[in-house]
C-alpha cells in the first residue's frame, strides 16, 4: 500500500474534512514518533503496538564474501513490537475492522423528465464505419536464440 492508498483510506473511514487533512494527520503522528524516539521515549498506541529505542552494543561482525572480520560501532535503533490485539488479526484469531477500499459513488441529480410528447425523433443510425487498413505484411521471424554463441566468462 502506497501513502496515497493510506491516505485515502483514513480519509473515508475517520472522516476528516479533506484528503489533505487526512494527510496532515498521518504526517504529524510519523513526525510525534520521530520526535519522541529521537528523544529515548517510547510512543505506545493501543490496538497496534509501542515504538521504542534500543541500544546495539559494538561488536565484530565477518564479511560473508571476504571472510574478513569488521568492527561494527555501537549504535541506536528503531524498534517495533506488535501488541497482542494485531498479533490476533494477523494470525486470524481476532476479527480485522473492516474498512471499505471505496465508497458506492453517489448518483447525479437527474433532471425533471420532460413530457412524453416534448421528446425529440430518434436520431437518423449512423452508417457503418470502414474497415480499418490492413496491417504491413509481417516480418520474416528472428534467428532462433539456440543459434548465438553464449557469453565467455570472465
Amino acid at each position: 500500500m502506497t501513502k496515497a492508498e493510506l491516505v485515502d483510506l483514513v480519509h473515508q473511514h475517520s472522516g476528516v474534512g479533506s484528503k489533505a487533512d487526512a494527510e496532515k494527520v498521518l504526517d504529524a503522528l510519523r513526525d510525534v514518533v520521530q520526535a519522541k524516539l529521537a528523544k529515548g521515549e517510547d510512543v505506545s498506541y493501543p490496538g497496534l503496538g509501542k515504538f521504542s529505542r534500543v541500544a546495539r552494543k559494538a561488536r565484530t561482525a565477518r564479511n560473508p564474501q571476504t571472510g574478513a572480520t569488521v568492527k561494527v560501532k555501537a549504535t541506536k535503533a528503531p524498534k517495533f513490537t506488535a501488541s497482542a490485539t494485531l498479533k490476533g488479526i494477523v494470525k486470524g484469531d481476532a476479527k480485522a475492522p473492516t474498512v471499505s477500499a471505496k465508497p458506492a459513488p453517489k448518483a447525479a441529480a437527474k433532471p425533471a423528465a420532460k413530457p412524453a410528447a416534448a421528446k425529440k425523433p430518434a436520431a437518423k443510425p449512423v452508417a457503418a464505419k470502414k474497415p480499418a487498413a490492413k496491417a504491413p505484411a509481417a516480418k520474416p521471424a528472428a534467428k532462433p536464440a539456440a543459434a548465438k554463441k553464449p557469453a565467455a566468462k570472465k
